[in-house]
């Protein structure tokens, strides 16, 4: 059973900065789909950033130039940096792996984040 563990949630004032982590099987990195989702009360889940085998990344525009996704060099673990938070950033932030291939997906327990104003 591959298990994916964040940490690094919290509550920080508007402005402020987060690094979460995301604790995965080295193996995962190079052929699944490594990425950030996060869910506000109430709202649906949504994707915030991908970090592609081929070492690219995505961000949903309203992240972009805010928050970093990356991996370190030792290959298991996998950050997502979040600097000038907003309190629309507030929610459960979740990492998720994708095999589109074979459609596998797994989900870690996620994360809160909270930002206040």
């Amino acid at each position: 059973q591959v298990q994916l563990v964040e940490s690094g949630g919290g509550l920080v004032q508007a402005g402020g900065s987060l690094r979460l982590s995301c604790a995965a099987p080295r193996s995962m990195f190079s052929i699944y789909i490594m990425g950030w989702y996060r869910q506000a009360q109430g709202k649906q889940r949504e994707w915030v950033a991908v970090l592609h085998t081929a070492g690219t990344t995505d961000y949903r525009d309203s992240v972009k130039g805010r928050f970093t996704i990356s991996r370190d060099n030792a290959g298991n673990t996998m950050y997502l940096q979040m600097n000038s938070l907003k309190p629309e950033d507030t929610g459960t932030y979740f990492c998720n792996a994708e095999h589109r291939a074979s459609g596998l997906n797994y989900w870690g327990k996620g994360t809160l984040v909270t930002v206040s104003s």
